[in-house]
């Protein structure tokens, strides 16, 4: 508003010294003010540039300094929601960015990574997988951790009571593969139980093992407590003490080649920050140990 009401008054002066121009050059009796007007006329048009400038600087004819352009997020599944809240948050606060992200197993990421995949941020459901590329992550930092639950379907048909019922051949029952953090956790707690597990499906991520829960194809399978608040009504979720002993770290990383680093490092800067800290303690996560 600062700048049309000085380009405005500006205009205005030089029009009415514009007509006064006119009317005194009219007669030549009048030659000796005519050029005082004229005169006139020529620092009021200068004054008008020079306000018309000083408003380009700071006014709201400045330069938009918001980011624009694709970013390209690579996260574990376990963020989908949580990330998908943040990126509609920074394209609200950006309207010329548009967030695109891919969900999936840490593993699978890294090995986007490494091949070459053109992606902007990079967040893993552990250190071990973002480790995986190497200094194509500039800096990582922890922003979350993570501890399994069980999910059953909605109402427990199979009477699950706790951890050591995945050891009961009689049960139908699923993990993460062990090659993604979900199923690396799971492992990790079987071991520390001395429990062998009688697995029957591997799921490729932990949103298909919540699937498989709420579809009622198994009868029991460990997800990420964030994936059981997910589950909603559409599942029953069972807590077990001996989760504590097995916590996984979230790292988020700008990457080396990545096509919009202004953008990516405003995300990652978003997540670390106390609205991004917010959202996730929302979505279940525990901060960073």
């Amino acid at each position: 508003m600062i700048t049309s009401t000085r380009r405005t008054g500006a205009l205005a002066l030089a029009a009415v010294l514009s007509v006064g121009l006119a009317a005194c050059t009219s007669s030549p009796a009048s030659s000796p003010s005519g050029d005082a007007s004229s005169g006139a006329a020529a620092d009021s048009t200068d004054d008008a540039g020079t306000a018309s400038e000083s408003a380009s600087v700071d006014g709201s004819d400045q330069v938009d300094a918001s980011l624009t352009g694709d970013l390209v997020v690579l996260a574990a599944a376990s963020l989908t929601d949580a990330f998908g809240e943040l990126g509609a948050q920074l394209e609200e606060e950006n309207p010329g960015l548009t967030v695109s992200f891919s969900f999936a197993a840490s593993s699978a990421l890294a090995e986007q990574v490494l091949a070459g995949s053109p992606a902007d941020v990079l967040a893993t459901a552990s250190a071990k997988t973002m480790e995986q590329v190497g200094d194509l992550a500039v800096d990582p930092a922890d922003f979350a951790t993570n501890t399994l639950v069980i999910v059953t379907p909605a109402g427990n048909p199979a009477g699950i009571t706790g951890i050591a019922d995945f050891a009961r051949e009689d049960l139908r029952l699923a993990v993460c593969a062990e090659e993604v953090p979900c199923g690396a956790l799971s492992a990790k707690v079987f071991e520390t139980l001395g429990i062998t597990p009688s697995v029957d499906t591997y799921a490729e991520d932990v949103r298909a093992a919540l699937t498989l829960a709420e579809q009622g194809e198994v009868d029991a399978t460990l997800v990420y407590r964030t994936d059981a608040i997910v589950g909603g009504d559409g599942i029953t979720t069972i807590e077990f003490p001996e989760a504590s002993q097995a916590v996984n770290d979230y790292p988020i990383a700008v990457l080396s080649e990545s096509p919009n680093p202004d953008a990516a490092a405003a995300f990652v800067a978003l997540v670390l920050s106390a609205d991004g800290r917010a959202v996730l303690d929302a979505a279940g996560f525990s901060p960073p140990r």
